[in-house]
């Protein structure tokens, strides 16, 4: 009985903390629609900060938590909404979950900037009043910062209560989210609304952040602690997002939930008794999901969102498929074997990225853990794929084959009790069941028995692939892999495109748009989204096997659910709805980023009086994924999107293309003979991309205004300076500043100059 009491306390003390972690998410939800996945990244960056102020300064406690909680916490809240969340109005449900997910990634990359994540000496929080300031409550010894916690949490949830139910401001949040424009009508002040609320649910992140980290005793990590917080998601679900009652009883289930785990579960016989614990969140969070009722089928929206993706042509495709063939093994040949290794990396992530491509893209459906899919093909290959041992390790077809059915079957048990989900909390159910992957399959490290078979899941905590094998051809080598990444991307790009312009792809994309709609046309739903899920986690798991095999050994954080929302991200920046989104996500975030932190690096120790400038841009360059991702509010259909545009006049114009490309194979050949070196090379592919076009295109409208018997028109600062003035330039100089009576007369040769200068390039 005693020992009940205890841990029946101390649940409901954890409870009250994860309560006020949740009752932030709903404040934030109910007056924006915007679920703030940074609420986590919030606590952490609020927990680090109150370190820093209280025991790194030596501050007093109550100016410190004046400090974070009065004052840093609230204007961070009110400053996230007014930059970068009220932006997120019109776009679709994927962009306005990857801008909060490119928030939390920001914060996370800050505080390792700013607190070295391997400090010379812990960090030690500490409680309110000190660890020894203990109350006895039947029996049980509880400390003062526990009683204000779980006292805290009993106020809040009345304090919020009372704001939503009884008070005009509370309803006008509420009616924020629901019409803000008729809100605007009634007087109200949606935006000002809207940016209290976030400021209080900052507070609120802040206040558990601080509360939660010295009770659960965690080591101050940014990834743990955002985790941490991360948590309270599954409460906030069981109140829907509404309800503070329901959410409070959520948050009191878990905190006893896991704290039971501790008192009644046979440590010593179940070794995985401290992974099942930290996985009880997520695993409440799934079943909460799949349990409580979920929205009908929408149709179609009533507002068109932002996003437009043009779907390029079966032959397109292909061509740049055999582009990216033949520039990958051009480039081979010039690289250094530490480049072509980057460069095999990064086109791995991309195959992965392929995936979210037609899952996200193609059928409108989230998936926040990519990479646990590509962790489970990997365990698949190491105990099923390989042949051979020691150099002689090879990986087999068929065990990249079995990888891809496995990763299927998974993926359809993932998303069989989760067909009815959409939107948000597919993505949440999604990112429940990564995070559990991550806790409970790769932390399996032992050897396991289950009915007299012994088994082990990742052996060791880091599993040893090799390069594959396929029939006479041996990818052993860098080149070689290489170019079998290249071919395998390029086959999987141009295989999506083809079942995007089918019959099924165009199921998908009616499915996208409205599945009420296909429902009422006799198609199952269902059978879409399952078999879509299916291919998306077998790609998925075929990249997450090339990647294991071009790193040689992979650990769990190779598959860390951070980094499948970093390559989400990225996809959605450049461009969700293309399989070039992919290469830019995969490329940008495996060889471009860590190729300017290597040369920024290289460049600290050989300049050793700039080396903390150095520094600093290395530190700098770490937040760039998430920089970029935070402005997806303001351009949501991703930089392809802007690139294919702006080469649009160049495709148009034969002569510069073909000059471009000659100008690229000339440099190309260059640095292969050793006339110039590797960083030549880039500076002049840079000047062929960016002033060619433009200078070419300017001499290139000359000629065809001089073919045509015109002069090039004169800009209207130098009309008097390169020619004399005329009368129709006086003119349309009395016309401009209205000193006229009359309409404007067009002389033919102005008529003429104006034809040759909308004359096509």
């Amino acid at each position: 009985m005693q020992t009940f009491l205890q841990y029946t306390i101390l649940g409901l003390v954890v409870g009250g903390v994860y309560f006020i972690a949740a009752s932030g998410l709903v404040v934030t939800y109910t007056t924006s629609g915007i679920f703030n996945f940074a609420q986590g990244a919030i606590a952490m960056l609020a927990a680090f900060t109150y370190w820093q102020v209280r025991w790194g300064w030596g501050w007093p406690a109550p100016l410190a938590l004046l400090l974070v909680l009065g004052v840093l916490a609230p204007l961070l809240g009110a400053v996230l909404y007014q930059v970068i969340m009220k932006n997120l109005r019109g776009t679709s449900e994927v962009t306005k979950i990857i801008v909060p997910v490119g928030v939390m990634l920001g914060f996370l990359s800050l505080a390792t900037w700013i607190w070295n994540p391997t400090p010379r000496t812990p960090r030690l929080f500490y409680k309110f009043f000190g660890a020894n300031a203990t109350v006895k409550i039947f029996d049980v010894r509880l400390t003062w910062h526990e009683i204000i916690a779980f006292f805290l949490a009993i106020v809040i949830a009345g304090g919020i209560a009372f704001l939503f139910r009884r008070t005009r401001s509370g309803v006008a949040m509420r009616a924020v989210v629901d019409d803000p424009d008729l809100l605007q009508l009634n007087g109200g002040r949606p935006e000002r609304l809207a940016t209290l609320s976030w400021a209080g649910g900052a507070f609120l992140a802040a206040l558990a952040g601080i509360l939660i980290t010295p009770i659960q005793g965690t080591a101050m990590s940014a990834n743990a602690l955002t985790l941490l917080v991360i948590d309270a998601f599954a409460a906030a679900m069981f109140g829907r997002l509404k309800s503070l009652p329901r959410t409070f009883v959520g948050a009191i289930v878990l905190g006893l939930a896991t704290n039971y785990v501790i008192a009644y579960f046979p440590a010593n016989k179940w070794t995985w008794t401290g992974a099942f614990r930290s996985s009880i969140p997520m695993i409440l969070l799934f079943v909460v999901l799949l349990v409580l009722p979920q929205d009908r089928l929408r149709g179609a929206t009533v507002l068109r969102t932002r996003e437009r993706f043009r779907m390029p042509s079966l032959r397109t495709a292909w061509i740049a498929g055999l582009v990216l063939v033949v520039v990958v093994w051009a480039l081979r040949t010039i690289m250094a074997t530490t480049a072509i290794n980057t460069l095999a990396y990064g086109i791995t992530l991309s195959i992965i990225a392929l995936s979210l491509v037609l899952l996200t893209g193609y059928a409108g459906e989230i998936n926040l853990a990519a990479l646990s899919f590509g962790a489970i093909g990997t365990i698949i290959v190491f105990h099923y794929g390989i042949s051979g041992t020691g150099n002689d390790a090879r990986m087999t077809l068929w065990g990249i084959l079995l990888a891809a059915v496995v990763c299927a079957v998974v993926g359809a048990l993932v998303a069989l009790p989760a067909l009815r989900l959409r939107g948000l909390y597919l993505a949440l159910a999604t990112m429940a069941f990564g995070v559990f992957v991550s806790r409970m399959v790769l932390t399996e490290i032992g050897e396991r028995e289950l009915f007299g078979i012994k088994f082990s899941i990742f052996q060791g905590g880091s599993l040893t692939i090799p390069r594959p094998e396929i029939g006479p051809f041996d990818f052993k080598s860098n080149d070689s892999f290489l170019m079998l990444a290249t071919v395998v991307f390029a086959l999987m790009a141009v295989g999506l495109v083809s079942l995007r312009h089918s019959n099924y792809g165009r199921r998908l994309a009616a499915m996208k748009d409205s599945p009420a709609a296909c429902a009422t046309l006799g198609m199952s739903v269902v059978r879409l989204k399952l078999s879509v899920f299916m291919m998306s986690a077998a790609i998925a798991g075929v990249g997450g096997v090339l990647m294991s095999a071009q790193l040689g050994s992979v650990n769990l954080d190779r598959f860390d659910i951070f980094l499948s929302l970093v390559i989400l991200l990225l996809t959605v920046v450049g461009g969700i709805g293309y399989a070039s989104g992919a290469l830019f996500s995969g490329v940008l975030f495996g060889c471009s980023i860590l190729a300017i932190q290597n040369t920024l690096t290289k460049l600290g120790s050989d300049y050793k009086s700039l080396e903390a400038v150095f520094g600093f841009l290395v530190s700098a360059v770490s937040v760039m994924p998430a920089t970029i991702g935070v402005t997806m509010g303001k351009n949501p259909s991703g930089a392809i999107t802007d690139i294919v545009e702006s080469l649009e006049g160049i495709k148009k114009s034969k002569p510069l293309m073909l000059t471009m490309i000659g100008l690229q194979v000339l440099i190309w050949a260059l640095a292969w003979q050793g006339v110039i070196n590797n960083w030549h090379f880039v500076i002049f592919t840079a000047a062929n991309l960016l002033i060619v076009p433009p200078l070419g295109g300017a001499v290139l409208k000359n000629m065809a205004l001089k073919k045509a018997g015109v002069e090039p028109p004169v800009p209207p600062e130098l009309i008097g300076i390169d020619r004399p003035f005329t009368d129709d330039d006086r003119l349309a100089i009395e016309h401009a500043l209205g000193l006229d009576a009359v309409p404007l007369p067009v002389s033919a040769p102005v008529h003429h100059q104006e034809e040759a200068a909308h004359a096509p390039a």
